[in-house]
């Protein structure tokens, strides 16, 4: 009999993964981040703090965590008609999405606590998700690859929300989609 390696889907694991991710967000919104404390979590969650520290290491690992999970799309990339409209619509809610606060502050949450790249590369996946299914809806051929929506489209606009001071203003990923089309449609012609 092979041995069943790896979580279960569901079971006690799952059970303790969401508690402990909903008494973090749920202290997130009352307590500031520098008083919060993985004891604090523990005890609101009805885990021991062992527990915590077995599963994640530390407390940035596990705001690393709650952080990639809320990165997590909950529908489909809205649907305008045209490949422009889609990915415009899509950057601009990326921007709003990433430069909010909150957005921010779980971007950072995610660099911080992730020593492996594994929570930073489920947000990218994320990402890639969206972008992918957008692009499935135009299969003519004549659309940027994904790694280039990522290159010229999501790359500097978290590059500007984390390394500049002021956000950029709405309408900077419709700018970079244009852009973008725009060369792709000159390189499809050459």
């Amino acid at each position: 009999m092979t041995p069943i390696t790896g979580s279960r889907p569901g079971g006690r694991s799952a059970r303790i993964q969401q508690a402990v991710h909903e008494a973090t967000k749920e202290l997130l919104l009352t307590t500031r981040r520098d008083d919060l404390s993985v004891p604090m979590i523990a005890t609101l969650a009805g885990v021991n703090p062992t527990t915590v520290y077995r599963r994640w290491g530390d407390l940035a690992a596990l705001l690393s965590d709650v952080a990639a999970d809320r990165f997590r799309a909950t529908e489909p990339p809205a649907e305008t008609g045209s490949l422009a409209g889609d990915l415009s619509l899509w950057a601009e809610h990326f921007l709003e999405e990433m430069g909010s606060g909150p957005g921010r502050s779980y971007v950072a949450d995610v660099l911080a606590g992730d020593s492996s790249g594994e929570n930073t590369g489920i947000c990218a996946q994320y990402a890639t998700d969206a972008i992918t299914q957008i692009l499935a809806r135009f299969p003519d051929g004549t659309a940027p690859s994904v790694s280039e929506i990522i290159d010229h489209v999501a790359a500097p606009i978290l590059y500007r929300i984390l390394f500049t001071k002021e956000r950029p203003a709405s309408g900077y990923g419709r700018q970079l989609v244009t852009s973008l089309l725009a060369r792709s449609t000159t390189r499809s012609l050459s």
